[in-house]
């Protein structure tokens, strides 16, 4: 199903998950989580915007000094 994980191994990592943030905090865990994989997604998509690259000067332009 799940690359190898199946149902009741899904139940238990749920069944750990409400009894380790309570049945309040396990909403606020998943946003969070869905929240945290959409910015990774949106970061790795966009393109760099430092450039890096090194500029070249103009030789025919008068150094001053």
């Amino acid at each position: 199903m799940f690359g190898g994980i199946n149902i009741q191994e899904i139940l238990v990592i749920l069944i750990v998950g409400l009894v380790l943030f309570g049945s309040n905090k396990l909403p606020h865990v998943g946003s969070g989580l869905g929240k945290a994989i959409r910015n990774f997604k949106r970061a790795f998509d966009e393109p760099d915007e430092i450039d890096i690259t090194q500029k070249k000067e103009k030789q025919d332009a008068p150094h001053k000094g």
